[in-house]
């Protein structure tokens, strides 16, 4: 822990700079010896003297996170160790809770806009269109977003307890959590023939859950596919370049250099799928979500529709520290089959359809119909007119 405090010493030290109007000038004696760090004597400064309540690991984790972000490099990042739990269910694509999606309305109380097949909610019968009004007895407006999911989280086998509105009525029921797999990627049919996969992440399970759904589209007559990354924050390359692997002809997918100069590309092999495709991506779309637009764009395999992707070149790994906390830090860069980095420029889509933010609000929290969103209707035009 001290090597660490001691690596991150000027982060505490610019802070405390920042804020030195009122105070007074005082020498104060060195009481250790004097290969002390700067961060170990304003440690033991802040532990003698500072006027309100602080502990070790508020301090620690502040430094660290002070360190991290530093870096010349928007994309590393620090994980307390409170939330290191929640960071593996998010890359695992699973969490203990009671599978439903909820967005936050106007009055503070939460709008229930999915319920998960085979869920303990559907189960304890919530609906679609329920509004969430409390937990355990607590106002969802007191707890706030978070601080709801939190709550409704759990250990497996435990209950909670909710209250919903449905009909201007008050339900409670009781539910009991479980494991939850979320679901990656799903598919559905549009007009045309048109064949939608809507890929939320490229985290677990993303490529066979995204084959699954090609498939069972192209079972159904799909004669063309939209792929839609919009708000997706990218993932595992594995699961990337496996999906790569089942929609590109033979060649080069992937091209990365790690941080001792190594170099590593991976290949397609000769079996691909041959039909038009289109890739839906906005500036929420970043990562392995904008390489996998600029892949299919390279290969001349789908049309890009949208607005420009965030442009994200870099890799991370995840280290796991002593106590618990970890750090994802930036390890190499990558680099698309044509050898292009995306960092600092993304991609910019050929058919360009911005939106406003109401309108993205409600793509996010999928409650807009196809029908009605204009970057999917640009995606469709261009497929069917080819």
């Amino acid at each position: 822990m001290n090597k660490l405090l001691r690596i991150v010493s000027y982060i505490l030290v610019a802070a405390v700079a920042s804020c030195v109007t009122l105070a007074m000038c005082q020498n104060t004696p060195k009481t250790e010896p004097s290969d002390w760090s700067k961060l170990d004597e304003l440690k033991q400064l802040v532990e003698e003297k500072f006027i309100d309540e602080t502990d070790d690991v508020t301090l620690l984790d502040g430094a660290a996170a002070g360190l991290v972000d530093s870096l010349p490099d928007r994309w590393s990042y620090y994980i307390p160790a409170s939330s290191y739990a929640a960071h593996e269910e998010q890359m695992n694509n699973s969490y203990v809770g009671i599978g439903i999606t909820i967005v936050v309305r106007d009055d503070g109380l939460l709008d229930v806009t999915q319920v998960n097949p085979d869920s303990p909610a559907l189960q304890a019968g919530m609906m679609p269109g329920d509004v969430l009004s409390e937990v355990e007895g607590v106002s969802v407006a007191e707890l706030g977003l978070e601080g709801t999911k939190n709550a409704i989280r759990g250990k497996a086998g435990t209950s909670v307890n909710i209250t919903v509105i449905r009909e201007e009525e008050p339900l409670s029921m009781t539910v009991t959590r479980q494991t939850i797999n979320t679901v990656v990627a799903s598919g559905e049919m549009l007009e045309g023939n048109v064949g939608l996969v809507k890929i939320v992440n490229f985290d677990s399970r993303c490529a066979s859950e995204s084959i699954a759904a090609i498939e069972q589209l192209l079972e159904q007559g799909a004669t063309s596919l939209i792929f839609d990354v919009r708000f997706n924050p990218g993932g595992y390359k594995h699961e990337l370049v496996q999906l790569l692997d089942y929609l590109l002809p033979e060649g080069t997918l992937f091209c990365s250099e790690d941080y001792t100069g190594v170099t590593y590309i991976d290949e397609s092999d000769p079996e691909y799928l041959d039909m038009p495709m289109a890739v839906l991506v906005n500036g929420e779309s970043y990562s392995a979500a904008e390489f996998f637009a600029a892949a299919l764009d390279e290969y001349d395999a789908a049309v890009v529709v949208g607005e420009p992707t965030t442009g994200k070149g870099y890799f991370q790994n995840t280290f796991q520290l002593s106590d618990g906390s970890a750090v994802g830090l930036s390890v190499g860069k990558y680099f698309t089959p044509k050898g292009v980095s995306l960092e600092g420029v993304g991609i910019t889509p050929e058919i360009s359809v911005t939106v406003d933010a109401e309108t993205a609000t409600r793509i996010y929290s999928g409650l807009l119909a196809p029908e009605e969103d204009s970057q999917m209707q640009a995606a469709v035009k261009a497929l069917i007119s080819q």
